[in-house]
């Protein structure tokens, strides 16, 4: 028997590890106007102050929304909850709607898109020089691309089914290396989470303002495309900071990786010291270092814990260790009109069980950037048939259809005893349809946005028609969960 198979066996044992899963979700998305541009206007007050509220906030600017679940242990729940925060929001929007795709809609100037306002206390001011910081750094339409974040953790049953008792020092420790484990896996194989749910594979051309790019691009009107481009967003063109690369920040250990990320807030940096801190008195940005602060750090996933008052992120885990994970990496969903829907929760529930009981070695530098070309592969040609990806760094590849139908062995596996604690169908069920996208391409979010984007005429279009059915859905739908506003 494999160590993965007597993980497994030994979970699946208590059914309450695979039924209280703890799940939020965070869910960005632009206002737009009826013309398909950006909204200019500011936050809406009847919303509520975005410094304080804790459902609904904003990112980057001032258009740039952020919907925030409380963590929930169930899938229904969850998704209503989410549901009631757009319901709410819609019925504040005076004309604007929300924009459904990840990558943002047409934009005139990058002039237009208002940095996000805090108010007048030392908190707001900070909040709002970091978004000035991050604007001279990387620009502004890079930092209006939206995303899902999905935040996972496993219940103290699923620990105790692993380990038995633990003193409290010995199971914050035993979590955190089992988290950090996950994620070191989840880099070796979370590109199975843009073939899937990459749903970003065209931009409007006005999102590049007139500036050059190496990407073979193809052109449907307005709109620039791959052709077998999962996730723009993921790509170089999107979320990226090419400063960070050479941090060499590590996941093998809670203390490794705070190391990293300390020093990443600590070095200065050549290219960010040329914009200045205070330019002919007026602030630039915080400082000149890679990071302004932690948060800059773009990863796609993150190990987090829930910070005290006036507590920094790092301090946190440095305090308590990992108690959840961040996943990063999903586009939203456009095809859903909350972002995101169950099919999909069902399979991180899976992939990110599977990651934590897999075994998962060490992982240096070089390997890490090994497993990152998968990502770039699946990321600008995963739709391509018979794309291979390399197994590590010793040369070895694999078709990504051969490894994934591999993987999904094991995840079969998992989903059956999933179902058997839920006592229903719905895992495998997940797993069964996911499979023949495996070698149907066209089924995936991005394949299924390449045909919609061609039939529309493009990208803004779509975008356009999606925005208005997911506002006519949201306000059919009654407000079904308690949700303090």
């Amino acid at each position: 028997m494999t160590s993965f198979n007597s993980r497994l066996q030994q979970v699946a044992s208590n059914k309450q590890a695979f039924t209280q899963f703890g799940r939020g979700v965070e869910r960005e998305t632009l206002r737009y106007n009826p013309d398909g541009y950006l909204a200019t206007t500011p936050h809406p007050n009847t919303l509520g102050s975005p410094l304080t509220h804790e459902w609904i906030t904003t990112d980057f600017s001032e258009s740039l929304m952020e919907f925030i679940t409380p963590v929930s242990r169930d899938i229904s729940t969850l998704l209503s909850q989410l549901t009631d925060i757009h319901h709410f929001a819609h019925s504040k929007l005076d004309g604007e709607r929300l924009w459904p795709l990840s990558m943002p809609c047409k934009v005139h100037s990058e002039d237009d898109i208002e940095l996000a306002q805090y108010g007048t206390s030392n908190s707001g001011k900070m909040k709002t020089l970091y978004r000035e910081g991050l604007k001279h750094r990387y620009g502004s339409l890079m930092q209006i691309i939206s995303g899902v974040h999905f935040n996972f953790s496993f219940p103290e049953s699923f620990w105790d089914a692993l380990h038995g008792e633990q003193t409290e020092e010995e199971r914050q420790a035993t979590k955190s290396d089992a988290y950090f484990g996950l994620i070191r896996n989840y880099y070796r194989f979370g590109w199975l989470i843009p073939y899937f749910f990459g749903a970003s594979p065209a931009i409007c051309e006005s999102f590049l303002q007139g500036k050059k790019t190496n990407l073979p691009f193809e052109k449907l009107n307005g709109t620039l495309h791959l052709p077998y481009a999962t996730s723009l967003r993921l790509s170089d063109l999107g979320y990226t900071n090419s400063e960070q690369s050479a941090l060499k920040i590590g996941f093998n250990s809670v203390e490794q990786y705070l190391e990293g990320l300390n020093r990443s807030i600590r070095t200065p940096s050549e290219k960010f010291s040329k914009i200045g801190v205070k330019v002919e008195g007026e602030y630039k940005q915080l400082n000149t270092n890679v990071l302004q602060i932690e948060n800059e750090l773009y990863a796609p996933i993150r190990p987090k814990r829930v910070a005290k008052s006036g507590e920094k992120p790092s301090e946190a885990l440095s305090r308590g260790g990992v108690e959840y994970i961040e996943v990063r990496s999903l586009d939203v969903n456009p095809f859903s009109p909350i972002g995101i829907d169950d099919k999909q929760i069902r399979f991180l529930d899976i992939f990110l069980t599977w990651c934590a009981l897999s075994d998962s070695a060490n992982m240096d530098d070089c390997e890490l950037e090994c497993w990152k070309r998968n990502w770039e592969s699946v990321i600008t040609e995963g739709r391509r048939d018979g794309v291979d990806l390399t197994i590590g760094c010793d040369g070895e590849k694999l078709t990504l259809q051969q490894w994934t139908h591999r993987i999904f062995d094991e995840f079969d596996q998992i989903a059956k005893a999933m179902d058997e604690a839920h006592q229903s169908n719905a895992y495998i069920e997940v797993c069964n349809e996911l499979r023949t996208w495996i070698d149907s391409p066209e089924k995936t979010l991005s394949g299924q946005m390449m045909k919609a984007i061609k039939e529309h005429g493009g990208n803004g279009a779509l975008g356009e028609a999606l925005g208005e059915a997911t506002w006519l859905s949201i306000n059919r739908v009654s407000i079904r969960c308690t949700i303090n506003r």
